[in-house]
């Protein structure tokens, strides 16, 4: 588990060489006082079995008593005195329990401010291992905890404590309880709470407010009948108003959205963890948070529904005296279903009128025209809620003309279910038309009104209509109508039509048009939509068969022009489409960009057709210009006008289908010089047969970025890869994120190798792993997912963090510390392990290697042992106690190998790791941390008796004879032998190498 580290003022010195150097003796000093206190059982009393024993802190058992932390025996964790008044803890201690009411050693009730107060310095720097801090923690407690006694000494209990503490060290401790002082009266809590609220905007959208106190509460928010913008019903919330969405269930009246929330905060609160020790002084730790909870309810929300009415006529053509049918298409519009009560759709009413008839076709608009003659009403009962309808049919048609529906739902003629709909509802107005044909040869002349078009497009066709055998005849005084029939046909192929009489068989009709003539005269075709790329042409005629019955008599004959007319025709330019990716978004001042086209679209015979008179040769050539550079990306928008803009250079490629890769070669570099943002747009002029193209500056797959200088952002990324692996064994990284990590920002890794040495700088490489985007929500630890290798060799990192818009938030780079793996031949030679499963106190153990297999010339074991310190197998340099490594042993064949003998310095189980290596240092096999076989455990010595009864200490110290014999066994001094790779792995995991700190006693002893 990690903590927040103390404040500035709270951190130790900083190291330097004579810092390091002092502090390692002062490491030595402590494991060499130890063993003289255990060889002589005179210097310092040891605790009982199941006692607490002594944390990190100042002071001496002997003389002046300690001030720092006690380990709880029960669950391992670093606590601290509350009684100074108390003897020591040394008999067995239990718990913790979570309390809220405590009573002082002096029979003082703790307040529930002061609890609060002991509960956050607990909290924060109870687990700390630096002396200095664990010191003021101590001092802390006892002052608020146990205030008479430490303050019964005749002067204040600062000063008083604080001899305990060694002369170079009290100024810093007591700036450390200075601060922690002040830090507890700011941000202690005495009662946290949570407290949600709902507040609605309409029947559908409102806000949630969430408000903490104090606000470095952490929870979640369950909504009911609701969910947030995203969807979810359930989400993690920091202190603020958020927008909810009513979700309620189909077709209900009513419904009413709930909010629950819980929360919790380690530190916060009026609650500290007690251990108790029968007669001895009573230990505290942090308190266990616990969760505050809040519901918030909405009042019942009324729904409503938009009812619509959507028509057609069931028989377009109704004969005198037959009914008028109207099919009916029921809906609803806008948010909210149809609404059912007790299970049942609410029935509404619905009125149709009917118009007519009229002469001609009425105009379609939103409301009916002043006027407009009546022919009759109907209702219809609507009791099957959404659905299709059938109108009663009681209206009959009693004359000629054309004839339209208007229905409508009015609120107020609903009754009592009036309030479930939202609003009146009336469809538009509309007509019927009916056309007929005159007795004459009438014929054509016709020209489209498009010469070019796009797919899609409803091209029309002028045509001028004459007689070529006699006069237009008239009936009662007007011209008889025609009917014209036009017939829309597409190209095959991708070449202009070649004129000719009748219409070859692989012509594809696309639509069928009729104009109706009332006279001589010029007259525009409806229009027919163009779907597809290539030429269409149009053919119209005169077909007796399409004329009214009552008219074929007048008609003379049938008629058509010719097929493929260039005037009749169209060119249904092709789309084109250019998609395309710059291949870096950065690219560095006089550095190169390259872009890959690919191009689509184009017949297949663009490029070879050279016109034909009437249509226009193919224009073969498409332009990639790259502008910029532009100060900002945020005016690279469609509307940005590229005649003003910045050009750093044009390329171009033939007007083909393909693929184009630009910039790759020296003849089309892409080479920026300046700072700033640049977009490549293809642009295609367009021809008689392909449309014009031009791609989008606000293409941000088109865009890169020169920066001026790398700007530096409020988040930092370390990293820490596998260190060394076997073929064909999982591999992984991991980036640990500091710092403020922007909404939405992603996590990606890469994997380059396996390499026999390290690429040079600006080698192009193709990673072998490429990570998912890893969501980056706050600082800590992401991993990048396992892979592996099939061949020895160096495995190199990268990581790289985005901001939501994919902008480079931090790249590592090829070759970053702790960034590459070291893959090895798996070795043919095996090793198992059996140490000593249990010793006492004082006596030495040992471990045992079984090797088997072939053992290469020059190999060499290494024993390790590492102290327990929690529930899972840890081996870490922070817990190891024991390392051969100074002296390897020779492994010259198949056989049992024993380690050098080791007496631990306490109780507890310790974890032994075997290390194989080969003649130059490359690791052949490592062992498990807590493998089977390879625990030790210590146990106490029986009748050991119990520390001093009187004397209230809480941490440890050195003895001068400690510091002599440290010094003296330091002077010995160490030989270290070991290859290359074995110091790379030993500075990896933390080992400070013996040459240099021999280097360091000589400067110390010069000085």
């Amino acid at each position: 588990m990690r903590f927040q580290s103390p404040p500035a003022e709270i951190r130790p010195e900083p190291v330097t060489r004579g810092g390091r150097l002092r502090r390692r003796l002062r490491q030595l000093g402590s494991v060499l006082a130890a063993t003289a206190v255990l060889a002589t059982g005179s210097l310092i009393a040891t605790s009982p079995a199941n006692a607490a024993s002594l944390g990190p802190g100042h002071g001496d058992l002997n003389t002046t008593g300690t001030v720092g932390a006690f380990i709880a025996e029960s669950d391992g964790r670093q606590v601290y005195c509350m009684d100074a008044g108390a003897p020591a803890p040394w008999n067995t201690t239990t718990g913790p329990t979570t309390v809220t009411d405590l009573v002082s050693y002096t029979g003082q009730q703790l307040s529930p401010t002061t609890l609060a107060k002991l509960n956050y310095v607990l909290s924060k720097w109870g687990d700390a291992t630096n002396p200095d801090v664990t010191a003021a923690v101590q001092m802390y407690v006892w002052a608020e905890a146990d205030p008479v006694t430490y303050h019964s000494h005749g002067m204040d209990g600062d000063s008083w404590y604080i001899g305990r503490v060694p002369a170079a060290n009290r100024a810093t401790v007591l700036n450390n309880l200075a601060a922690m002082r002040s830090e507890a009266t700011a941000n202690h809590s005495v009662n946290p709470s949570v407290d949600v609220s709902i507040a609605m905007v309409d029947q559908y959208n409102g806000t949630l407010t969430v408000a903490l106190s104090p606000t470095v509460l952490t929870g979640n928010v369950v909504l009911t009948d609701g969910t947030f913008v995203d969807g979810t019903t359930s989400k993690a919330l920091s202190e603020g108003t958020y927008p909810i969405v009513g979700k309620p269930a189909a077709g209900v009246p009513e419904y009413r959205i709930s909010a629950s929330a819980s929360y919790s905060g380690v530190g916060l609160g009026a609650r500290v963890n007690l251990y108790e020790t029968p007669g001895q002084q009573r230990l505290l730790a942090n308190g266990s948070p616990a969760a505050v909870t809040d519901t918030a309810q909405t009042p019942w929300i009324e729904l409503d529904f938009q009812p619509v009415i959507g028509t057609q006529v069931a028989t377009k053509y109704v004969a005198e005296g037959d009914a008028f049918t109207d099919l009916l298409s029921v809906s609803t519009v806008g948010v909210g279903a149809w609404i059912h009560v007790a299970g049942t759709p609410v029935p509404l009413t619905a009125s149709g009128t009917l118009y007519g008839p009229f002469d001609e076709q009425p105009t379609e608009s939103e409301s009916v025209p002043e006027g407009a003659p009546v022919v009759a009403e109907e209702t219809l009962l609507l009791d099957r809620g959404v659905g299709d309808y059938t109108s009663n049919g009681s209206l009959t048609a009693t004359e000629s003309g054309f004839y339209t529906w208007v229905w409508g739902i009015d609120k107020d003629d609903q009754g009592t279910n009036s309030k479930y709909i939202r609003g009146s509802f009336t469809d538009w107005f509309g007509r019927v038309t009916e056309t007929h044909v005159t007795p004459f040869q009438p014929e054509a002349v016709s020209k489209t009104d498009a010469r070019l078009a796009v797919p899609g497009d409803a091209v029309t066709d002028t045509i001028t209509v004459s007689s070529t055998n006699g006069a237009w005849l008239k009936i009662d005084g007007e011209p008889i109508p025609v009917v014209l029939d036009g017939i829309a046909y597409q190209v095959p192929g991708t070449l202009p039509p070649v004129e000719q009489a009748g219409v070859p068989e692989d012509a594809m009709v696309l639509g069928e048009v009729q104009v109706t003539a009332t006279g001589p005269g010029t007259y525009t075709s409806p229009g027919v939509v163009h779907p597809d790329a290539g030429f269409v042409t149009w053919v119209w005629g005169v077909r007796l068969v399409s004329q009214p019955e009552e008219y074929r008599d007048f008609i003379a004959d049938n008629w058509s022009d010719n097929y493929g007319i260039p005037l009749e025709s169209t060119s249904v330019r092709w789309p084109i489409s250019v998609t395309s990716e710059v291949r870096e978004y950065n690219v560095y001042s006089n550095g190169r960009a390259f872009d890959t086209v690919e191009v689509t679209g184009f017949p297949d015979n663009h490029g070879d057709f050279t016109g034909d008179g009437y249509w226009g040769a193919d224009l073969d050539v498409i332009t990639h210009t790259v502008y910029g550079p532009f100060v900002t990306d945020t005016v690279l928008t469609d509307d940005l006008t590229l005649e003003d803009a910045p050009v750093l250079t044009a390329l171009t490629t033939p007007a083909r289908n393909g693929v184009y890769k630009l910039g790759y070669t020296d003849a089309d570099q892409i080479r920026p010089t300046e700072p700033g943002y640049y977009v490549i747009v293809s642009a295609f002029a367009g021809d008689d047969r392909v449309q014009p193209f031009r791609s989008s500056p606000a293409d941000i797959l088109e865009r890169f970025y020169v920066p001026e200088t790398p700007v530096p952002v409020g988040v930092t990324v370390t990293t820490k890869a596998t260190p060394e692996a076997f073929v064909g064994d999982p591999i992984s990284d991991t980036a640990i994120i500091e710092g403020i990590v922007p909404n939405g920002a992603y996590l990606v890794f890469r994997a380059y190798g396996p390499y026999q040495e390290q690429p040079i700088a600006d080698e192009e490489l193709e990673p072998f792993f490429t990570s998912e985007d890893i969501p980056v929500a706050r600082h800590g630890e992401y991993t990048s997912g396992v892979t592996s290798v099939a061949a020895a060799g160096l495995v190199f990192w990268v990581e790289t963090l985005h901001a939501a818009d994919g902008t480079v938030l931090a790249e590592g780079f090829i070759g970053a510390p702790g960034e590459t793996t070291i893959v090895h031949h798996r070795p043919t030679v095996q090793v198992t392990t059996k140490a000593v499963p249990e010793v006492t106190l004082g006596d030495p153990a040992h471990d045992v290697a079984i090797v088997t297999g072939t053992v290469p010339e020059g190999t060499m074991l290494a024993f390790q042992a590492y102290r327990r310190n929690g529930d899972a197998p840890v081996c870490e340099v922070k817990n190891l106690v024991f390392d051969t490594h100074d002296t390897l042993i020779p492994v010259t064949d198949a056989g049992e190998y024993v380690s050098t003998e080791v007496v631990f310095e306490s109780t507890g189980t310790y974890y032994w790791v075997e290390s194989l290596y080969s003649r130059d240092g490359e690791l052949l096999h490592r062992g498990d941390c807590g493998a089977p076989g390879e625990t030790t455990k210590v146990v106490d010595k029986p009748g050991v008796p119990p520390g001093p009864p009187s004397l209230a200490v809480t941490g440890g110290g050195w003895s001068w004879a400690g510091i002599i014999a440290a010094l003296m066994l330091f002077a010995t001094g160490g030989t270290l032998w070991f290859g290359r790779r074995l110091a790379l792995h030993r500075e990896r995991t933390g080992y400070v190498r013996d040459e240099v700190l021999a280097a360091e006693l000589d400067e110390l002893a010069e000085e």
